[in-house]
């Protein structure tokens, strides 16, 4: 119950009062969108770009973990995928669509603050390591198989730009590829620099998880309930079960172990609705999916952080 009260809730706090504020007017959607802009575009990109061109590449990309994280990651993505065809008997794009919804989770907006307040910032390394693989990979995924679903018979090349051209215009992405080319050429920010981005990044959570809170109003629970519900038990559950048995099997470090878990552990990012919503696809369900397995991880993180409590 103490990691419940120290941890999750504050978190889950900052989310409501952005909730709470959009729901009763004191603050405007237009408000909120450009918040989510800001954070989305400028200062989460800031923290990545800051955190890689930092991090020490040698000892913080442990490949037990990254290995373990996203074959989780691609296993979920997979059982999305089947259990959307299978089960609902959904189109293939739809599928595409909730199978990303599995793939993606909140790693930067839930997985870092709570890491960081169950162990300490010097634990986010772990954190810091999924998140940069963590957009180019998944977009890279989910654009690459719903091009392929989307243009079967097409040529190669259309479906190699339209994931190129996908995948560079995300905020993101731009960030961790400017951190990993000052990391990799020694680089020396300049200290005025490297104290404007310190500013920016000080507004970077706070004011992302209160925009989360914000967005999350504009989501209503509607769609097919079954395949929400698959959607909710394969991120929070399955995701985070698959890292562990998987980081136990490689013997990842007892850090990177807990930072991997928890990753895994969190709900679908909003990702997983921008995703549906650039394709037209299955957008109920992913803004659905997105709510109610944000509510469902209050109790499902704090279940997680229990049992790592021996680690």
């Amino acid at each position: 119950m103490q990691t419940l009260l120290d941890v999750i809730l504050p978190v889950f706090l900052v989310i409501g009062f952005g909730y709470i504020a959009v729901w009763r007017g004191l603050f405007p959607v237009s408000g909120i969108d450009g918040v989510m802009r800001f954070t989305q575009g400028f200062a989460i990109p800031c923290l990545l770009f800051k955190a890689i061109a930092e991090i020490d590449l040698s000892n913080s990309f442990d490949p037990g973990l990254l290995v373990s994280f996203y074959a989780g990651a691609t296993l979920c993505f997979i059982a999305g995928m089947a259990g959307a065809r299978v089960l609902f008997k959904r189109d293939w794009e739809d599928c595409v669509a909730i199978g990303f919804c599995c793939l993606f989770s909140n790693s930067v907006l839930l997985g870092l603050p709570i890491t960081e307040r169950a162990y300490g910032a010097d634990a986010l390394t772990g954190n810091f390591a999924i998140v940069a693989l963590h957009s180019p990979f998944c977009y890279g995924l989910g654009i690459t198989v719903m091009e392929i679903t989307r243009n079967r018979g097409k040529s190669p090349l259309l479906m190699a730009r339209s994931v190129g051209r996908a995948m560079f215009r995300n905020g993101l992405v731009i960030g961790i590829a400017l951190g990993f080319l000052v990391n990799v050429t020694r680089t020396p920010i300049p200290g005025v620099v490297n104290d404007a981005l310190s500013l920016i990044i000080q507004a970077a959570l706070p004011a992302a998880l209160f925009a989360l809170g914000g967005v999350l109003i504009q989501y209503k629970p509607e769609g097919d309930l079954r395949a929400i519900a698959m959607v909710c038990v394969i991120a929070l559950i399955l995701h985070p079960a698959l890292m562990w048995g998987f980081g136990t099997t490689l013997s990842v470090p007892p850090d990177a172990f807990r930072s991997g878990v928890l990753t895994a552990a969190m709900a679908p990012g909003f990702n997983a609705y921008i995703f549906a919503n650039m394709y037209g696809r299955a957008r109920r369900i992913a803004a659905s999916s997105v709510l109610l397995a944000t509510l469902g991880s209050i109790f499902t993180v704090w279940v997680w952080l229990t049992l790592l409590q021996g680690i």
